[in-house]
């Protein structure tokens, strides 16, 4: 990135010799990102992150032309593509939000009873940000599809990329959104995928960059971030799910000693190396996260974006979760740097900032 930071700083719409050399990258990051999904290079819109591509692949699909299609979702999804959801619901786009099951998976004849002939956009997350759990999005995409042939289906990958092969044909998916700092790339970029012939209004209005879908000037040192961090983070798939699922394993073996009542709040044949969302009965997060955070453990109660909120993550609430039961509820995620021994570490640390809260 840094060059493009120091040398070929231009605006990539420009017409000079530095502005061709920044467009010129930003199209090679392009590129790579499109072969990295099984996608074509004019398929992609580069964005801010996952929250600008889920607004995009939601509000643009529904609001496209000039009609008011209907959002299929849902209720553990996002807030990105919640919040996107009810925001073209107040504009007469119809909407529907599915439940999930007590894992938070989402089933696809429900979805399938919930597409209509109005449905424009059927969005479901590759994996939840929160608890890990994997849908199984080709089969949604199915099931959508032989409701209403016309629909197009989204997912939120975000979460996904960096432990699961996630390309475009294998999901069989219309709309797909990845955000660089998941998986190692600057925080601030992301992309849409958007299918050849998939019609979107656009959000951000202006000077009509990214074929008129998604205006302002491009990030074009996020841009070539988030395709060398997708390169690595492919190539490196197979060790990280190695070593990463070895750390988490050994987290969840050595806190359920200390707890036997330890509860996963995921299947363990369905959900993300990299995600451990545990709830220890009888202690609250609150009181626990701040003994955490005093022991040097890095950990959550919901997803990063409502951490700070005093509210019950709404995904445990969705999946049949009491507020009581939802307060003892703890996320702990392992990334690309862990190694099996980093879950030795992490639990026996837990076990003691944890002694005596019950």
């Amino acid at each position: 990135m840094e060059p493009f930071a120091r040398d070929a700083y231009a605006n990539s719409s420009g017409s000079h010799g530095p502005a061709r050399r920044a467009k010129n990258a930003l199209e090679e990051a392009r590129e790579h990102a499109a072969e990295l999904l099984g996608a074509r290079p004019l398929e992609i819109v580069f964005t801010s992150g996952g929250t600008e591509a889920d607004n995009l692949a939601i509000a643009g699909a529904a609001l496209a032309g000039d009609g008011r299609g209907g959002v299929v979702t849902a209720a553990a999804e996002h807030e990105a593509v919640l919040e996107s959801a009810r925001f073209v619901a107040r504009l007469g786009c119809p909407l529907t939000v599915v439940s999930v099951d007590r894992w938070g998976l989402v089933d696809p004849d429900a979805i399938g009873e919930a597409v209509d002939d109005r449905t424009a956009v059927v969005s479901v997350m590759t994996a939840n940000n929160e608890t890990g759990v994997m849908q199984p999005v080709s089969k949604l995409a199915d099931a959508a599809r032989a409701a209403n042939p016309t629909v197009s289906v989204h997912t939120d990958a975000v979460q996904a990329f960096v432990s699961e092969e996630v390309t475009v044909d294998l999901l069989r998916v219309d709309l797909l959104s990845l955000a660089a700092h998941k998986f190692g790339g600057p925080k601030g970029v992301g992309l849409l995928y958007v299918r050849d012939g998939i019609r979107l209004e656009p959000v951000l209005h202006g000077g009509g960059q990214e074929l008129g879908r998604r205006s302002g000037t491009h990030n074009v040192m996020g841009a070539v971030g988030m395709a060398a961090a997708m390169e690595a983070t492919v190539a490196d798939r197979q060790r990280f799910r190695g070593a990463v699922g070895g750390a988490r394993d050994r987290l969840e073996t050595l806190l359920g000693q200390a707890f036997p009542d330890l509860e996963i709040n995921a299947p363990v044949d369905s959900r993300l190396v990299q995600h451990s969302h545990v709830r220890i009965p009888g202690i609250r997060n609150d009181t626990a996260l701040v003994r955490l955070d005093r022991a040097g453990v890095a950990a959550s109660a919901a997803s990063a974006c409502q951490s700070g909120a005093a509210t019950v993550s709404h995904v445990l609430t969705a999946m049949g979760m009491s507020a009581e039961v939802a307060r003892q509820c703890l996320r702990f995620s392992f990334g690309w740097p862990s190694r099996p021994g980093d879950g030795d570490e992490a639990a026996s640390l837990i076990v003691r900032a944890l002694e005596g809260l019950r």
